[in-house]
């Protein structure tokens, strides 16, 4: 690790520089590896000026992990149907994401040895406070009279992203486009639309 000359960064350049090197040590040396101090030597600063924004490594680690999703964020796409929207946003899922993880994967069990957290807590954390894009799309296809609100519950909108966080996860691999399809063609879809009994 080549530490970065120290110069003079406040606010958001001093926190972007902070979150990078963070980023940058969880992916080359692990979460039990990574310190403040080598977090504040990679960046060109004082362990001090880390520990005023972030007082544990846990809340360092996913304040980065938040930086690193917000740069390519997930978005619903909008094409004017359920399946086609459902394709494309596991579709952008695989492309934009599938890195992250794979680093989350392999680097963040002592994360959630050391905090008590699992991997559904950290989604949730970069997740809170907004409508996920599924929960997007599906709003959508209600409003078009595409899905049965009566026949929706939270599982439900959620299995597509679910059935593809599994294959990731047991694969560490991008999830290829005919198990996209069937996920959404003979799981997702008739559970979503089938009609009230």
């Amino acid at each position: 690790m080549e530490p970065t000359p120290a110069r003079r960064r406040r606010g958001a350049a001093l926190d972007d520089a902070l979150l990078d090197a963070t980023w940058a040590e969880l992916t080359d040396r692990g979460y039990e590896l990574l310190s403040p101090e080598s977090v504040a030597e990679r960046a060109g600063t004082s362990k001090s000026v880390v520990y005023r924004r972030w007082p544990t490594k846990g809340d360092l680690v996913r304040a980065a992990l938040l930086h690193i999703a917000g740069r390519d964020p997930i978005t619903a796409p909008d094409t004017g149907g359920l399946r086609d929207d459902v394709i494309a946003l596991l579709r952008q899922v695989n492309t934009r994401r599938v890195a992250l993880a794979s680093a989350l994967i392999a680097q963040l069990s002592d994360l959630h040895r050391a905090t008590g957290t699992t991997i559904d807590d950290l989604r949730t954390s970069l997740t809170t406070g907004q409508r996920s894009a599924m929960e997007e799309i599906v709003a959508r296809a209600v409003a078009r009279g595409e899905v049965n609100p009566a026949k929706l519950t939270w599982r439900i909108v959620r299995l597509p992203e679910d059935l593809f966080r599994h294959e990731l996860l047991m694969t560490s691999q991008a999830v290829p486009d005919e198990d996209i399809i069937e996920i959404v063609d003979t799981i997702f879809l008739p559970l979503a639309t089938s009609q009230p009994t």
